[in-house]
C-alpha cells in the first residue's frame, strides 16, 4: 500500500472515530433489523451492520465505490445480509427501514437540502437516523480556507458547515420530523477532519 499523507491520516483516524461512534448508538443485537446505509462508501459501515445480525441495504452515487464494497464484503458474512445499489441514497423506492445511517454524505448539502434530505429519510424510519454534519465554528471556517491552498489532490469537496443551534431549529420546523426528537450528538475532530453527528429518534 502507497504511503499515506498525514492529512489523509488524520482524516482517516477521524473517520474511524466516528464510524464507532455512530455504531455505539445502535444496540450490539440488530437481528431482524433492515438498516439504510446511505452512503456507503467502501462498504465499512454495511459490513459492521451486517456482522450484527441486520440486514443492510449500502447505496452509493459512485458505481465505482459499490462495486469496490461488493468485492470487501467478507466471505464469512452471509450472501444476501448486505445488499449494495448504486443510486441515489434518498430514493423512496428503497423501501422503509428500522435505522438509518448517513455518515458525512451530506455533509457537502446545503442548510435547506440537508434538512430536507433527513426529514425525507425520516419518514421511511421506523426507529431513529443517525447523521453527520460539519459543525459550524471559528476553526473550521479558518481550516477550510487553509485547505483551499493545497494542492487539488489533497483538498476535500466543499462543505456547507452550519451550527447545531441552527439545525436543531430548522429540523423543528419540518411538519413531517412531529414526534421525532434529537437525541444524542457528538463532534469529532481530528487534523482535516471535523463532524459532529447527530441521532434523531422517535419520541
Amino acid at each position: 500500500m502507497p504511503p499515506v499523507s498525514g492529512i489523509r491520516k488524520t482524516v482517516r483516524a477521524g473517520r474511524s472515530r466516528m464510524h464507532e461512534t455512530l455504531l455505539s448508538w445502535l444496540p450490539l443485537d440488530l437481528r431482524g433489523r433492515r438498516i439504510l446505509d446511505a452512503g456507503c462508501g467502501t462498504g465499512a459501515m454495511a459490513v459492521a451492520l451486517a456482522e450484527r445480525g441486520a440486514q443492510v441495504v449500502a447505496v452509493d452515487l459512485s458505481p465505482t465505490l459499490v462495486q469496490i464494497a461488493r468485492e470487501r464484503l467478507p466471505r464469512r458474512l452471509p450472501g444476501n445480509r448486505v445488499e449494495f445499489i448504486a443510486g441515489d441514497m434518498l430514493s423512496a423506492h428503497l423501501g422503509r427501514f428500522d435505522h438509518v445511517i448517513a455518515m458525512d454524505s451530506m455533509i457537502h448539502y446545503e442548510r435547506h437540502d440537508l434538512v430536507q434530505a433527513v426529514a425525507g429519510i425520516a419518514e421511511r424510519a421506523t426507529h431513529s437516523v443517525l447523521f453527520t454534519f460539519a459543525p459550524s465554528n471559528v476553526l473550521l471556517a479558518m481550516m477550510i480556507r487553509i485547505g483551499r491552498l493545497f494542492p487539488q489532490t489533497e483538498r476535500a469537496p466543499f462543505i456547507e458547515p452550519i451550527t447545531e443551534t441552527m439545525l436543531r431549529s430548522e429540523l423543528n420546523g419540518i411538519a413531517s420530523l412531529e414526534g421525532w426528537r434529537a437525541a444524542c450528538t457528538e463532534k469529532i475532530s481530528s487534523g482535516f477532519y471535523t463532524s459532529q453527528a447527530m441521532e434523531l429518534c422517535r419520541a
